[in-house]
């Protein structure tokens, strides 16, 4: 076989084996804590006073207590992908002073054009579940660093000390949203 000929099948080899490997869509590990991330450009929302403001955002915010983080791009059918899971949190009413939901929300992964829509709708969500932490995420600094996929929903679970229990990115099947809800309920 000429030089030529086994270079070709080398290259061949590589694409057939990184084509056939499992990709690593996030950079996250169950029983690990999540990258630090801060979220300066827009970053949490919060309402003061009947008033819409954000402030800074930090991952390192999120100790204390168990908490679902659905990190989703700015998208309708992102935010639709775990809805049924976000029901089941809100229908098994966890004590708020032991669990919260945050909701990261990528403006950079939005369709051209809607990003108003995307920071009216995040603003909408946070005056209807004020209890949530809602953070609108301009530059995608959480997608980039978790290294999530585009035009998606994840789903992490963490323990009151940071530690990730569970980590998928998107839909989740009924097993899955039973063992979220089961994982939350045994944390507390």
């Amino acid at each position: 076989m000429g030089y030529t000929m086994r270079i070709q099948k080398s290259l061949l080899t590589l694409a057939l084996t990184l084509a056939s490997a499992p990709l690593l869509a996030h950079n996250l590990t169950v029983g690990n804590t999540v990258p630090k991330v801060d979220v300066p450009s827009h970053g949490e929302i919060v309402i003061d006073q009947g008033d819409t403001a954000y402030v800074f955002w930090s991952s390192e915010k999120m100790l204390g207590k168990v908490r679902v983080i659905q990190a989703i791009a700015g998208r309708s059918s992102s935010k639709e992908m775990n809805a049924p899971l976000m029901s089941a949190i809100t229908a098994a009413k966890f004590p708020e002073e032991q669990y919260q939901t945050t909701t990261v929300i990528n403006q950079d992964d939005a369709l051209w054009g809607t990003g108003g829509f995307v920071k009216s709708s995040a603003e909408s969500s946070k005056e209807e579940f004020p209890w949530s932490s809602m953070v609108l995420d301009e530059e995608g600094a959480v997608a980039n660093t978790w290294g999530l996929q585009e035009e998606s929903s994840a789903i992490i679970v963490l323990d009151k000390q940071g530690k990730v229990l569970f980590v998928k990115e998107g839909s989740l099947n009924d097993s899955e949203i039973k063992q979220v809800i089961e994982m939350i309920s045994a944390s507390l």
